[in-house]
């Protein structure tokens, strides 16, 4: 398990164009996490919430974008580290779930019920830490069809190892914009905070962050095959451009109206 774990760790942080590897066991075979960015969620599929009641994928949006992690509560290793890394990137973002976003979580294992996602919220909205904020995380659980639709929709392909009772599976979160569009994805287990920041008030159409975020959007940009925000230098240069004339402006204005003044004060001492 340990070994698959490593494989699919590194086999996430790159764009899935599927590449045929002999050395790799049976059942990772297939296994992959493809990038459809603009793609819609199956926002009508029925899934079950930690309160055991029946809810449409869709009643989760229409107001604010959300985190959404593809795991199965029950893994032993893969699924608690990327939930463990997103709760640990998030503490470092002051945006609060349930207000500026919400984070979805959806097994996908067909065997899984309501109460092992409710122990999991529960563990993890503790872990977080920051009160007022429990209504912002949801976990769902589903059957097989509604479990299909969405793994499909966001291109996260697993197996499932009959040997082991284990899936084999890629790492990594999902971003989606209110209205159900894919708009971002961070691969691994690791998440930078400034990157899931500027991804969250991009999906938010800019409905959040600050002026701050907003230049930073110009200075970054979304790198889909590292799944990252890397600094986009033209656009820098560009900037630093613009800021420097305006400084030699702002510089030749100010000694204009010093010469000005300086000629005007002879005629005014007569």
């Amino acid at each position: 398990m340990r070994i698959w774990v490593a494989a699919l760790m590194m086999g996430a942080t790159v764009a899935s164009a599927q590449v045929q590897d002999n050395t790799l066991p049976p059942a990772l075979e297939g296994v992959a996490f493809e990038q459809r960015l603009g793609s819609d969620l199956p926002l009508d599929a029925r899934f079950v919430d930690a309160t055991g009641k029946a809810i449409r994928l869709g009643e989760l949006f229409g107001d604010r974008p959300a985190v959404l992690a593809l795991v199965y509560y029950e893994c032993p290793m893969l699924c608690n580290l990327v939930l463990n890394g997103l709760v640990a990137s998030l503490r470092a973002v002051d945006f609060d779930p349930g207000r500026e976003f919400d984070v979805v979580a959806v097994s996908f294992d067909p065997r899984e019920d309501p109460d092992l996602a409710a122990a999991k919220r529960a563990g993890y909205v503790e872990s977080y830490g920051r009160e007022g904020t429990e209504a912002g995380w949801h976990f769902l659980t589903g059957d097989a069809e509604a479990i299909r639709r969405l793994t499909e929709a966001v291109g996260f392909r697993y197996n499932f190892d009959e040997e082991s009772g284990e899936f084999a599976h890629s790492a990594g979160v999902v971003l989606a914009t209110a209205d159900g569009r894919v708009a971002r994805y961070f691969f691994g287990v690791e998440y930078p905070p400034r990157d899931l920041r500027l991804g969250l008030v991009e999906a938010s159409d800019n409905r959040i962050g600050s002026v701050v975020d907003q230049v930073l959007l110009y200075c970054f940009h979304y790198d889909a095959v590292s799944g990252r925000y890397s600094f986009a230098t033209l656009t820098a240069v560009r900037i630093g451009g613009v800021l420097t004339v305006a400084v030699l402006l702002g510089f030749m204005i100010t000694m204009l109206r010093r010469e000005r003044a300086g000629t005007a004060a002879p005629a005014n001492l007569r």
